[in-house]
Parts: C-alpha cells; sequence; structure tokens
C-alpha cells in the first residue's frame, strides 16, 4: 500500500480578494477624484462646494480620506515602501479609511440637500461622489483579515527617529488648528472634521502606526518633549483670530487643572467630585491680593508672590478638608468631597458684608482685576515679536504654557518617585498597601494636597485671564467648563494615571462643547453620547496607561495578539519584550 506523499499545492488567495483589493483602491481614487467636481451649484452652502478643479470645505475631508483608503490597499498588497504604513495589518485599517470617507461624503450630500431645500441642490459631481465613495466601503469587506502581531521594528538613526517625532507633531499642530479655526457658524464642517478625525484616528491605530510613533516617542523622550513644547509653543503664532487664544488659554488652564486632579483620581484613586473648588480658592486668593479695584483687602502683589499666596492658600483648603475626610473610602469620599465643592461656592457667595464678613463680594465677585506685568512686559498689551504681533491672549497663552510644563515636571517626578508608587499601590488595593506598612492616609493627604496646590496655581492665571471671578464659576456641573464633572471626565476619558491622557482629554471636551453651541438644548444630550461611545470603545482612555493598557487584556503568551482597538500598542509592547 503505498502512501502519497506529494506536496500539497500552494493555496491561492480566493478571487474575491484580489477584486476586493482592486474596487477598494480604485473607489478610493475615484473618491478622491470626485472632490474635484461642483458638488452643489450654490455657495450659500458652506465652503463653496461649486468650483470645478478645486475642492473647498467638506471636499478636503472626502480628499484626504479617499487617497488615505488607496494608499492603505496599495500598501495591502506589500509593495516595497508602503510596508511601513501597516505593520500589525492593513484591513481593519482599510476598512475605517473607507468607512470614513462614505461617512463624510454622504453626510455632506445630506446636509446640502437639508439646509438648501431637496436633491435638486444637487450637482452631478455630488451622486458622483455619493456612488464613489460607498464603493470601497462594501469593496473593502471582500479583504479577508491580515491582522498580525507586530514584528520589532528596524532600528533608525537616531536623527531619523527625531525627524519622525518632529513631522508627527508638526501634523498633529496642523490637524489641530485646522479644527479650531473653523468658523463656529460653519457647524457642517466641523461635523465632518470630526468624522474625519475620528475614522482617521482609529485606521491609524489599527495599522499599528500610532504604536509605532508611541514606541519611538518612549525611546526619544528628551526629543518628545522639545518637540510637543515647540509644537505648542508654535500656535499663537498660527493665529489671527483673539477668540481662538482665548480658547487655546481656557485649554491649557482646563488641562492644568485636570492634570492636578489626575495626581488624586489618576495616581491615588481618590474621587474627587469638588476639585473646581481648588481652582476657585487659586482664582479668588490672586483677584483679592493683585490690586484689583473691588478688592476688600487693598494690596497689590506682585505676580510671583500672588501665584505663592495663590498655591498656599489652595494647600490649606485642601488640607482642611483631606484631613478629616479621607478616612473615608469610595462613593462616601466623593459625596463628601461633592459637599465641600458646594460649601465654597456658597461661601464665597455669602462673603458680601450683609450674610458674612466682606470679602468677596458676594454674588458680584471680584471684578477689574489688572493685567500682569513680569518684568515690564504688560500682558494686556500688543507686542511685536520676529515679525509677529502677540496679543493679549497669545502673551496670556505662553505664559500659561510654561505653567503647563511646570506642573507636568511635577507630575512626571511625583508619579515616579517611592510616593508615587506608593499612590498607586493604594489606587489597587489599599488593604493590601496597608498591610504591606503604607500609611495610606499620610499619603493620601500629601496626594490632596499636591492636587489642590497645582490647581491653586492654575486659577491665579485663570483669574487674570478672565479679569473677573464669580461664584458661578466653581460649579459642580453646568454648561460652562471648566467644573467639577468636566475636569473628572478629561481624567477618566483621556487616560487615568498619564501626562497626555488628561492633556488631550481637556482639549476634546473643551474644544467640541465650544463648537457644537449650534445643538443649542441638545448639546448635552449630544456630548453624553459621545461620551457613552468612548467608553464603550474605549475604556481604557485615549491615552491608556501602558502598564494597565498590559493587565487589562491579560495576555501573557508572546504569540498571542490581542483584538481590540489597541492591537498595534500591545503588539509593539510584546515585540519589545
Amino acid at each position: 500500500m503505498s502512501t502519497d506523499t506529494t506536496t500539497p499545492a500552494k493555496t491561492t488567495p480566493a478571487p474575491r480578494t484580489n477584486l476586493g483589493r482592486l474596487l477598494t483602491a480604485a473607489g478610493g481614487l475615484a473618491t478622491a477624484g470626485s472632490t474635484m467636481l461642483a458638488w452643489t451649484w450654490t455657495a450659500a452652502f458652506p465652503g463653496n462646494l461649486t468650483i470645478n478643479g478645486y475642492p473647498g470645505g467638506l471636499q478636503i475631508f472626502t480628499l484626504i480620506a479617499g487617497l488615505a483608503t488607496t494608499l492603505l490597499t496599495l500598501a495591502s498588497y506589500d509593495l516595497k515602501g508602503l510596508r511601513w504604513l501597516v505593520p500589525t495589518g492593513a484591513t481593519q485599517a482599510i476598512r475605517l479609511a473607507a468607512l470614513g470617507a462614505f461617512a463624510t461624503t454622504w453626510f455632506t450630500v445630506i446636509a446640502i440637500s437639508v439646509d438648501l431645500g431637496g436633491l435638486v441642490n444637487l450637482e452631478p459631481g455630488g451622486y458622483i461622489a455619493a456612488a464613489a465613495s460607498a464603493i470601497p466601503a462594501a469593496a473593502s469587506f471582500l479583504i479577508p483579515d491580515d491582522t498580525r502581531l507586530a514584528k520589532r521594528p528596524q532600528k533608525l538613526s537616531p536623527w531619523l527617529e527625531i525627524l519622525l517625532i518632529v513631522v508627527a507633531f508638526a501634523l498633529a499642530l496642523q490637524v489641530i488648528t485646522y479644527g479650531i479655526d473653523i468658523d463656529d457658524e460653519e457647524s457642517q464642517e466641523f461635523i465632518g472634521y470630526l468624522i474625519t478625525v475620528g475614522f482617521g484616528t482609529a485606521a491609524l491605530h489599527k495599522a499599528g502606526l500610532v504604536a509605532r510613533l508611541s514606541a519611538l516617542t518612549h525611546t526619544n523622550r528628551a526629543a518628545t518633549a522639545a518637540a510637543a513644547f515647540a509644537a505648542a509653543a508654535a500656535f499663537p503664532f498660527t493665529q489671527s483670530d483673539d477668540q481662538y487664544l482665548q480658547l487655546g488659554v481656557s485649554i491649557l488652564i482646563f488641562a492644568t487643572v485636570a492634570l492636578g486632579l489626575n495626581v488624586v483620581v489618576g495616581l491615588a484613586g481618590l474621587l474627587d467630585l469638588g476639585y473646581v473648588a481648588f481652582l476657585g480658592v487659586g482664582a479668588y486668593t490672586a483677584a483679592l491680593v493683585s490690586g484689583s479695584t473691588a478688592s476688600t483687602l487693598g494690596v497689590e502683589f506682585p505676580f510671583w508672590a500672588a501665584v505663592i499666596a495663590g498655591a498656599l492658600a489652595a494647600l490649606i483648603f485642601g488640607v482642611v478638608i483631606g484631613a478629616p475626610t479621607l478616612r473615608l473610602r469610595g462613593d462616601y469620599l466623593a459625596i463628601v468631597t461633592l459637599g465641600f465643592g458646594e460649601i465654597f461656592r456658597i461661601v464665597v457667595n455669602n462673603l458680601d458684608g450683609n450674610s458674612g464678613p466682606s470679602l468677596t463680594n458676594g454674588p458680584n465677585g471680584i471684578p477689574n482685576i489688572p493685567d500682569l506685568v513680569i518684568f515690564g512686559y504688560d500682558f494686556g498689551e500688543t507686542h511685536t515679536i520676529g515679525g509677529f504681533e502677540l496679543g493679549t491672549f497669545a502673551n496670556y497663552y505662553l505664559l500659561m504654557l510654561l505653567f503647563t510644563v511646570l506642573v507636568v515636571m511635577v507630575f512626571s517626578r511625583a508619579g515616579n518617585s517611592r510616593i508615587g508608587r506608593a499612590w498607586v499601590a493604594i489606587r489597587e488595593d489599599e488593604t493590601a498597601a496597608t498591610a504591606m506598612g503604607i500609611n495610606g492616609f499620610r499619603l493620601k493627604l500629601i496626594a490632596f494636597a499636591l492636587g489642590a496646590t497645582l490647581a491653586g496655581v492654575a486659577g491665579t492665571v485663570w483669574a487674570h485671564t478672565q479679569a473677573t471671578v464669580v461664584p458661578e464659576q466653581y460649579v459642580f456641573t453646568g454648561p460652562v467648563a471648566p467644573n467639577s464633572a468636566f475636569l473628572l471626565a478629561a481624567v477618566i476619558l483621556g487616560g487615568m494615571g498619564t501626562i497626555s491622557g488628561p492633556l488631550m482629554g481637556a482639549a476634546l471636551l473643551f474644544l467640541i462643547p465650544e463648537k457644537l453651541t449650534f445643538l443649542q438644548d441638545y448639546q448635552l444630550l449630544a456630548f453624553g453620547i459621545a461620551l457613552i461611545l468612548l467608553m464603550r470603545f474605549r475604556p481604557e482612555g485615549l491615552i491608556p496607561n501602558r502598564r494597565q493598557q498590559l493587565e487589562y487584556h491579560e495576555t501573557d503568551q508572546l504569540d498571542v495578539p490581542t483584538k481590540g482597538l489597541d492591537d498595534a500598542a500591545v503588539g509593539v509592547t510584546k515585540a519589545e519584550a
């Protein structure tokens, strides 16, 4: 009896595989090409989509998404020079890019029809774009899944790694600046921007590029910090409208306070629902000692002294609150801190000379806070530096950027210290940490005091940028940020225990509501839905802590790829191991 020992024939890809890739690549090109046609006949729709041969408004997002779909599809053929685009597989990234192009295009077509009163307002280019974008969106699902474990990236020269980091931050600055510069009245364009950025970011995650960049930044920390600071410092030089510079100042203040809260919530695991009160303590202290005409103290400290006074006042307030309450845990601590936050607002509202001592002018607050003057540099005047004019908010933006860097350094040093590791132990299991000899109460009080101090420092700048402080600014929740609920959401959704997470979360939570004012009464509903979706698909936060991320996936074998949006990050970490 003979045994057949012939080698099995090599399996060839299914015919629909090649067809799917071909249709996806061609559909992506057709989608991008459709942006060169007029989509409507009237310029009444934002962006002027009436020009042939030149994309405008929402067409730019369709063009980018269409080209990205084609490029990723070509990379799936393992073409030399394009393999680096998809280190963990191309299929899922292609699908997300194609769906992004489809969603943006169809949103634009529907918006034109609704805003202008019917399909009759569409030019043939609009119909072509709608049909073309549907082709790659459907054909991408004919491509089989090629998700793979990321291989160890090829070692690059140090200068090339630094160059890639600089390019990445420059592109990020361009994307953020574009979104901020979108006119508030052009709500359709901002929604299209969010759709494209959302799908694009998800595609980059699935392709593994975000993880590769994360590995580069982890290796070149000094260069990453310098590039991030340079990109942030360049922002005011790219803006000509004070409205957006004011928004940038508010985002930095909000982000700095969120980092302070991250010490309490992210490192020590203490749920503080009244944290905005510490911002108020710093702001009121600075307002009282900075020479305001409405100040009841009648003193004028230099700025450095006002900062120290605000930080010390917030520190004392934090110790006074924390000493009697930090023996509580969980929900009980959250309820008590919420109560203290409300007590602060009620107290400053009643220190008007009638209900209590005359100190804060009650509901009228403290207006007419003068602009800062540091070493003769008046922040309220316009200055010319290198040919660029820096107005009031540009001056305050650069000042607040320095404070943000200071807070980042404090958070980083504290988190990597013995005390920081003890905070993490308390966060994970306070009973076990206590059994190992950690003084839980003392360390929690230090975390509470440090977080309060950082918020007080931010509050001193906040008072000067707003030129007035009133009790209504410091509430638990409300339509205007910052408030305690928004600060807590920024920390949790951005990524607890990280530095970049709260910064990203604060920027998004401050920027998006500002751009969604057209929803009016439905703004908080849309915001809540977005938070639910984010927590469903990204439970660790936008930028999760690397150690917590690996624990979350619970993968111990190096040869088992992990599913979900974090495939790339886990794969690179395994490869490094």
